[in-house]
């Protein structure tokens, strides 16, 4: 097992992608903490994972990604619980449909606090904790839309650039420690926050969620949307030792439908 032994943090770590990635870890003997703001979520899940462990390998602790109080005193918890930390995955983030002459302060700054707030804080209170040369690793989830522009997603392409170009200059400073800083850029992932992202656009196109997603398919090489496992086998991979010497890329995983 690649991960064994191995303590991970991921935030949004009870559905979706996080969820995925969480039990992609523990597949390869890692012991995994999940947050979130919502603890029904985590419960739910770190008890559908745990069942048949035998021992609690998913801990779930209540966590507001963007209050720095709380991100330390989760930090603090999975020491005390388990001694150490290796992994940080910063996947907890939110996506909404806002022109930016529609968007009210408070929802675009919603959106950046979301996605970059949350990284910020948990990757500086994380790199006191995971030791030099250990096989540190800090994963972040960004989008394709870190890569390029869509109408009407003006905070949320701002913020999943900043994820991706956050990521590049913080693997540089850490690359000393042999800690490595990579992100993930998910095309269209069959998870609950693609389906809202394709019900606020078929509104938008005057089209039915079937109609849209059927066309969003069609335009994807591969001609389907990503399976949420196979981003987690990707995150299992680079948390691995045998991907110690890649560090700084913003990798993409969408069918081929994004090629730089």
């Amino acid at each position: 097992m690649k991960l064994k032994d191995k303590i991970a943090i991921v935030t949004g770590g009870g559905t979706g992608i996080g969820k995925a990635i969480t039990e992609a870890f523990l597949k390869e003997g890692a012991r995994v903490m999940i947050c979130s703001r919502n603890m029904e979520h985590l419960t739910a899940a770190a008890k559908t994972i745990n069942d048949g462990q035998g021992e609690e390998k998913v801990f779930p602790v209540q966590t507001d990604v963007n209050k720095k109080d709380e991100v330390e005193k989760s930090i603090e918890e999975v020491i005390k619980k388990w001694g150490d930390l290796h992994i940080l995955v910063n996947n907890a983030g939110k996506s909404a449909r806002l022109p930016l002459l529609d968007a009210k302060d408070e929802e675009w700054l919603d959106i950046l606090d979301s996605n970059l707030n949350g990284m910020y804080f948990f990757s500086k209170a994380a790199l006191r904790s995971i030791k030099d040369n250990a096989q540190g690793r800090i994963i972040n989830i960004s989008s394709v839309l870190g890569k390029f522009g869509v109408a009407g997603y003006t905070a949320y392409c701002a913020a999943k650039h900043g994820i991706v170009g956050f990521s590049g200059a913080l693997a540089l400073e850490v690359a000393p420690r042999g800690i490595t800083v990579n992100t993930i850029c998910p095309g269209w992932v069959d998870t609950q926050m693609a389906q809202q992202g394709i019900s606020e656009t078929a509104k938008t196109l005057q089209i039915s969620p079937e109609e849209f997603k059927k066309s969003a398919e069609e335009a994807i090489p591969i001609k389907r949307f990503v399976d949420a496992g196979e981003v987690a086998e990707l995150a299992a991979f680079l948390a691995s030792e045998d991907a110690r010497a890649i560090t700084g890329q913003a990798i993409n995983i969408c069918g081929g439908s994004v090629m730089y």
